[in-house]
């Protein structure tokens, strides 16, 4: 596979809406830091931005940001740029959000949790042309496919759809999920009377008690004090 280079090294881009994190990321890869370079993007769009500008053969992407989700991101960089690869690292442990990811594109799953030498093995699987899911994860799929368990009602939610149930968990209000996303209040609505259906819930409390009995991660959004 080619890749390409600067000064022989990979460069890859971590997007993450959290400082924080970005650095600690970017303390496990320096050790290895003459195989790649790293440049850093704290949303999806400014992702997007620099992959317009730079090359780039890896991001490494969280799932739960402000504005542009995770999700959507990897959809748009696999639509705009297809040959860069791409591995999620998320705070999602779920079966659900592993097999969201990997239907959008990318190349790798790990989960936040994981140890930083299970880090730079996913980031070198990837980028020699493999796919990485943690020994965990994989187990948890295998069996849930072997015992023939029904998927939870929310598995059938769009990827939008999940978002959005997501932020009502989380308690935000129609408003505020429309702000975020970029959508109009009406789309918003939508969305949540097209979860009530598939799901099958009667109101807006039964939707959030649903969310919550399911665990349906909130990831780094704010919690509403009434849902804590």
């Amino acid at each position: 596979m080619t890749f390409a280079n600067i000064e022989n090294r990979m460069h890859v881009l971590l997007v993450d809406d959290h400082n924080i994190v970005r650095e600690g990321l970017k303390r496990i890869l320096e050790p290895c830091s003459s195989q790649w370079v790293i440049t850093e993007a704290n949303s999806g769009y400014e992702a997007l931005d620099h992959l317009r500008n730079a090359p780039c053969d890896l991001a490494i992407v969280d799932l739960s940001m402000p504005g542009m989700s995770g999700l959507d991101l990897i959809h748009r960089i696999k639509l705009q740029n297809p040959c860069v690869l791409v591995l999620v690292l998320s705070m999602h442990g779920e079966e659900q959000y592993a097999l969201r990811a990997f239907k959008a594109g990318a190349n790798g799953y790990l989960t936040k949790d994981g140890a930083a030498a299970e880090l730079i093995n996913a980031v070198r699987k990837v980028m020699t042309g493999g796919a990485y899911v943690t020994a965990q994860l994989a187990e948890r799929v295998i069996q849930q496919l072997s015992c023939g368990a029904r998927a939870p009602c929310h598995t059938e939610l769009s990827d939008r759809e999940l978002e959005v149930l997501r932020r009502f968990v989380a308690g935000q209000r129609p408003v505020d999920i429309a702000r975020a996303l970029h959508l109009s209040i009406k789309t918003v609505s939508t969305h949540k009377s097209r979860i009530q259906e598939k799901l099958q819930l009667p109101n807006m409390a039964a939707l959030i008690r649903y969310g919550l009995e399911h665990q349906i991660e909130l990831g780094d959004l704010p919690v509403s004090p009434d849902n804590r």
